[in-house]
């Protein structure tokens, strides 16, 4: 048997019912592609979110008031009740601290407009308050002038540090010691970040750095809540250091010894955990999507090659007749649904590849394709074509040849 000759008459049928064999394709691809493509995502998020953590640094751990992710529809209400993180408890915590760490204050308002002396920005700004230890911190450092420090915060100076974003869209040419209005108050720009680009479809570089302390009186409101930043000398004394934060803070805000932390502590591995148990759902729909899919397209293969070998019965009859063999015959139509299968499949492999590298161009995600997918992707589209060609190809070996010479 030429199995050559079997994957060309596969080509040969789907040329011959463009429409029918389209379809089928059609089923393969998407269950394939529903596969693939979600693993595909969710390894590009996974990879982004844990690159976006490491900048952070291995050392540093967060307090918020409320987690990052909440799961559930009612989750909020569990924490709507936990009292704002302010400014004088991070000072505390400063003092109670009794380890080498840098602890820093930030707090951010989105979707704002910023006037310069040429033109207004659109509402979409991040204007965040912070003081001299942000910038070590989150790994942040300026490309020109200076970053803040403990003196404008002490002394509530209006200067600010902007990114790139800002200097392209409010000043035509040099913006270092320009001026820049956020509401009511004007400041100074002393510093431009460095570049850093978009995360997630959000860039990283469209943002406004003030004191915290002008931010407090200008720009916080009521129900807004601090976060913190505790960044441990090394790794080694990170647990240590968790430890005595969440010891200073159930005291600086009066947690009984029976209840629970009124406050979250958020290292690098619980993020990343939390960032899991939502991407967890994405797969898990995409699977459900893709096998449900490809149970559909194996109907639909069998009832194709169900129909292609009632349309060749005389040709099988020929074939027969002349001394093929019927384990031939078995072979051939099962090549032809491998065929059809693995076609369908490459398709939504290069589907799910180019809607990764779409979604890694848009949202400035890490693209990831994984192999092993890749891999699998093909052995489920052999088992699909080898259930779902099996007993067609059988019918089709069982013809009795003088039967199968005489139908019309």
């Amino acid at each position: 048997m030429n199995y050559f000759e079997s994957v060309f008459s596969a080509f040969d049928s789907i040329k011959q019912n463009k429409l029918r064999s389209s379809l089928t394709l059609l089923s393969v691809a998407i269950g394939v592609f529903a596969i693939f493509g979600s693993g595909t995502l969710v390894r590009s998020i996974d990879d982004t979110v844990e690159n976006k953590l490491n900048e952070l640094g291995e050392n540093t751990f967060l307090v918020k008031r409320t987690p990052s992710v909440q799961m559930g529809r009612h989750s909020w209400r569990k924490y709507r009740s936990r009292p704002r993180i302010r400014y004088p408890q991070v000072e505390q915590l400063q003092t109670m601290i009794s380890q080498e760490a840098s602890i820093s204050a930030f707090q951010s308002q989105e979707a704002q407009i910023i006037k310069s002396r040429y033109i207004d920005s659109d509402p979409d700004i991040t204007v965040a308050g912070v003081d001299g230890n942000y910038f070590w911190n989150y790994d942040e450092s300026v490309a020109k002038g200076r970053v803040i420090n403990s003196s404008d915060v002490g002394f509530r100076k209006n200067v600010a540090v902007v990114g790139l974003d800002i200097v392209r869209k409010l000043f035509p040419s040099q913006a270092m010691g320009e001026m820049i209005r956020i509401g009511s108050q004007q400041y100074e720009i002393v510093g431009i970040l460095e570049e850093k680009g978009a995360v997630l479809g959000k860039s990283q570089d469209n943002k406004v750095l003030i004191p915290i302390s002008s931010f407090l009186k200008y720009n916080s409101s009521w129900w807004s809540s601090l976060d913190i930043t505790v960044k441990a000398k090394n790794q080694e004394s990170l647990s240590d250091l968790v430890d005595e934060t969440i010891g200073a803070l159930r005291s600086i805000r009066n947690v009984k010894p029976w209840e629970d932390n009124n406050f979250e502590i958020e290292t690098n591995e619980s993020i990343s955990e939390q960032f899991a148990s939502l991407t967890v759902y994405l797969q898990v729909f995409g699977w459900l999507v893709g096998m449900f899919s490809l149970i559909a397209a194996g109907i639909g293969i069998a009832n194709i090659m169900l129909v292609s070998i009632k349309e060749r019965t005389k040709e099988i009859g020929v074939r027969v007749a002349v001394g093929a063999k019927r384990k031939w015959i078995l072979q051939q139509f099962l090549v032809e649904t491998l065929t059809i299968c693995q076609i369908g499949g490459i398709i939504g492999i290069l589907m799910g590849i180019a809607t990764g590298f779409l979604f890694s161009s848009l949202f400035g995600m890490s693209m990831i394709i994984p192999v092993d997918l890749i891999i699998f992707s093909i052995i489920i589209t052999t088992v699909l074509g080898t259930i779902s060609g099996l007993y067609p190809s059988y019918k089709a070996s069982k013809l009795n040849p003088i039967d199968a010479l005489r139908y019309e």
